[in-house]
């Protein structure tokens, strides 16, 4: 009864918001905008323009359902507050909106609006007008936009005056790399951005004080061929200083700067040399002057660049060792010639720390819980700014969704990482050094498993290997030495009872054996490629790859050559066979956004690995196994319950996986829209496919497991639909999804469409697949 008195009296209010206007005004409904284009525009090209002026128009309308401004009627609702904090003004507030009037001034504003937004897009002689057209309370703005043809570049070209010749010089060498070609729309934008172009240009050969406003740029149209010559060239009006190139003189360098002790900080009394010329003032020394050499790209007796100055601030920022980064530049002159004082004041962080996280954590495997981890640091062992990180974790997790298979893990682990800000290698790279300083790591590290209760996994592992990056887009990250040890202990008499049981199927018995029974040594390098397309770019399409190459054990193969005692077969070390075999992967993934709301991503996986020489025929190690299934792969089935092959392992819910194998071969692709509600709120809908298979080794999952030429025919196929909570510093993910199709037969066919049955308990158990994870799966 309440809500039909609202009701009611929101209807009462709708008939009478146009006796509460103010006396001769309207109620601004909107905007139309009818386009009259020339012959030459194409359809297109008339729907970006239509769309780019609707977003211009002013003001915005207010909102309205079906047509009827129901915010301006609860405006209106109980009439004028006559208290300024009483129930009528909070209720006007808290769910009202104030009357947008409909202006005979807004439409010529937005006339001219439109008719410049025109000419800057190249379609230089457009006519515009408008209306307001009322109906009611209500009115419209009403505009005829009449579009000639585009005007289009026909030539580029810079001129300076004799005078200015160094500038002259500079600016036409730089000429062949304009952003303008012949055959572009004539777009102020893109002028802009080549006024801006030749700027930078400039401030990276030396001319310090130039700046974009400095170029004037005159157009010559063609009406009648609707055609544009450009002439960049430089104002009269500009400063003198700005046409003359600079030198460095001086590098100064603080690195122990501070504002309570700044008149210490910056007294060059305290200062040194260093073998680059830098004059740097650090009394006790903390930072080896070598530190300063790999960093600083502003050299004294060089011309001043922009490019060298922001890598440098760039390198001090990324470097970690400093706290806050700022520079002075100080003009001089020197003889004839016009120099530079370069002083860099640095701020370090405390050498050493020490912190203590508590995190939460979402693994691939739909294991979910929480960690706690202790974390020392030192950010300057070495004196060049090398971080020695010591971790110690600990974490329980709780594996979700997993039918009667679920099981709880207990995690314990330590490692010790230290980075070297540069190469430290006897063989030379090569490198942008253009860009971030390359990096080196050194990592020793221990992880512990309590699986279930079932029985211990321990990880003893030490790498080696380098990142750094070729440009903006493409970075490598090569691992020459690798080294992974992995055991199984403390197998509890559980596992034992469980598989000898009859009960068990025998597949399980089989895959458990497999990895129960010997230790694994790995001797490996790693190469890892990543591209980026777009880095700091407002195109629509990203484009990001992965790609890894590891190959294992050709080295050992050359070094440990005695037989094992209780394999003569196979070599190892200290009873151990070491594992040989080559691995690659590539990850491509794609990103579209369609509209500011909606984005279209997509991921293709694709990798294999191939065993020989001491490993032949085995599989490879199950810790470089591939697996599908979980909230980051193929979510409509559950994790590592996919394959290998035809092998129906997701229907073996009873029993504990106590380390699931894997395969050889994995083939997986995802796509996925995604739609933002709101800023903290994002839908989606997606569809998984793929599958893993074994190469040669079929003993342990029979001959369906093997990848063969109709692997095409083995793709499981599953769909869903997700919610995500973004809290800005990480999203929280529902999705449930459910199979379309098995990689076997089931009652005849590989596809269950046909089988669903939502008012099922049983199906709705067995097919829908909720997954709860962290971040987004791609």
């Amino acid at each position: 009864m309440r809500w039909l008195c609202f009701g009611l009296l929101l209807s009462l209010s709708a008939c009478n918001i146009g006796r509460h206007l103010p006396a001769g005004e309207k109620l601004y409904a909107g905007t139309d905008i009818n386009i009259v284009a020339d012959s030459t525009v194409t359809k297109d090209e008339q729907t970006v323009l239509k769309t780019k002026l609707a977003e211009l128009a002013r003001p915005r309308p207010n909102s309205q359902l079906f047509g009827f401004p129901y915010k301006v009627a609860l405006y209106y609702l109980f009439g004028e507050p006559k208290k300024e904090n009483g129930f009528r003004a909070w209720f006007r507030k808290k769910f009202g909106s104030e009357p947008v009037l409909a202006s005979a001034r807004a439409i010529n504003a937005n006339a001219a609006v439109f008719a410049g937004t025109l000419k800057n897009e190249g379609y230089l002689e457009p006519s515009v007008t408008g209306e307001l057209k009322e109906d009611g309370y209500k009115a419209r703005g009403v505009y005829q936009v009449n579009v000639p043809q585009r005007f289009l570049v026909d030539s580029v070209a810079i001129t300076i005056r004799q005078e200015k010749d160094t500038v002259r010089r500079v600016m036409q060498a730089t000429a062949g790399r304009t952003v303008i070609k012949k055959g572009d729309p004539w777009r102020l934008d893109a002028i802009k951005i080549e006024r801006e172009r030749i700027a930078q240009a400039l401030k990276q050969r030396g001319f310090y004080y130039f700046q974009p406003d400095y170029i004037k740029v005159l157009s010559l149209n063609d009406t009648a061929r609707h055609r544009a010559n450009l002439y960049f060239a430089l104002d009269p009006a500009m400063p003198e200083a700005a046409g003359v190139p600079y030198a460095i003189r001086n590098v100064y360098i603080y690195p122990n700067y501070d504002l309570s002790t700044a008149r210490s900080d910056t007294n060059l009394r305290k200062s040194y040399q260093t073998d680059q010329d830098f004059i740097v003032v650090d009394s006790s020394k903390q930072f080896n002057p070598k530190l300063f050499r790999d960093i600083v790209a502003v050299r004294p007796g060089r011309r001043y660049s922009s490019r060298a100055q922001d890598l440098t601030l760039q390198r001090f920022i990324n470097i970690g060792a400093f706290k806050f980064v700022r520079n002075r530049f100080a003009p001089d002159e020197q003889g004839d010639s016009a120099v530079l004082d370069v002083h860099y004041y640095l701020t370090p962080y405390p050498s050493k720390s020490i912190k203590l996280e508590l995190d939460g954590t979402s693994r691939s495997n739909n294991f979910n819980g929480t960690q706690v981890i202790a974390s020392w640091r030192n950010r300057n062992t070495l004196g060049r700014a090398e971080l020695l990180t010591i971790n110690a974790n600990a974490g329980i997790e709780f594996q979700v969704n997993s039918g009667e298979q679920s099981i709880t893990n207990y995690r314990f682990g330590t490692e010790a990482t230290l980075t070297f800000p540069r190469l430290v290698s006897p063989v030379r790279f090569n490198y942008d050094q253009r860009s971030t300083l390359p990096r080196t790591n050194a990592t020793i590290g221990y992880q512990l498993i309590k699986r279930g209760g079932l029985y211990d996994l321990n990880s003893s592992q030490i790498t080696f290997g380098y990142a750094w990056r070729r440009n903006q887009k493409i970075e490598h990250i090569f691992q020459p030495f690798n080294i992974n040890y992995i055991s199984v202990s403390n197998v509890s008499q559980a596992v034992t009872d469980t598989l000898i049981s009859s009960d068990v199927p025998n597949i399980i018995k089989r895959q458990f054996n497999s990895i129960l029974m010997s230790d694994q040594l790995i001797f490996s390098t790693l190469y890892t490629f990543n591209y980026n397309s777009s880095p700091r770019s407002n195109s629509p399409n990203t484009f990001l790859l992965t790609a890894n190459v590891e190959p294992a054990g050709n080295l050992a193969s050359l070094i440990f050559r005695k037989p094992l005692p209780n394999d003569p077969t196979r070599r190892g070390l200290l009873g151990v066979p070491y594992a040989q075999f080559i691995r690659a992967d590539v990850n491509a993934r794609f990103y579209r956004k369609l509209t500011p709301t909606l984005t279209w991503a997509n991921r293709v996986f694709a990798g294999a690995g191939f065993t020989y020489g001491n490993s032949q025929g085995f599989q490879i190690p199950f810790t470089k196994q591939y697996f599908v299934g979980g909230i980051n792969s193929i979510r409509a089935f559950r994790p590592r319950a996919l394959g290998p092959g035809t092998v129906p392992r997701d229907t073996i819910t009873s029993f504990p996986p106590f380390q699931d194998g894997g395969g050889d071969i994995k083939l997986e692709i995802n796509t996925e829209f995604r739609l933002k509600f709101n800023k903290y709120l994002e839908g989606a809908a997606f569809v998984d496919a793929g599958n893993i298979w074994t190469y040669t080794n079929t003993a342990l999952y029979g001959e369906g497991s093997q990848f063969t030429a109709d692997f095409y025919k083995q793709l499981a196929v599953g769909a869903g639909l997700g919610v995500r909570l973004d809290l800005s510093y990480f999203l929280i993910r529902l999705d449930v999804a459910t199979p379309l199709r098995k990689p076997y037969d089931v009652e005849g066919s590989n596809w269950v469409i046909k089988d669903f049955d939502f008012g099922s308990s049983a199906w709705r158990r067995q097919n829908l697949i909720f997954n709860i994870g962290i971040g987004y799966p791609f």
